[in-house]
């Protein structure tokens, strides 16, 4: 999808609406720009907060060093 939008004096831009809703953004989401060395940007959304995450890793299983086998 191509969408072309203005920047203001200001620097700012409006996300058209179909970026917004494809990203799921909303209001308060925060996003990341990365200049590529060949001049492109890549925008990222930043859209999840740390109560979102919880659970989301396995919880620590500890495993004593005498049970490690370090050729698996």
């Amino acid at each position: 999808m191509t969408t072309v939008t203005t920047l203001t004096s200001k620097g700012q831009t409006t996300i058209p609406k179909e970026i917004r809703e494809g990203l799921g953004m909303k209001a308060g989401d925060q996003m990341t720009f990365t200049l590529l060395p060949d001049g492109s940007a890549v925008m990222r959304v930043k859209n999840r907060n740390v109560k979102q995450l919880y659970g989301a890793l396995k919880p620590n299983k500890h495993v004593a060093a005498s049970k490690m086998n370090p050729w698996r």
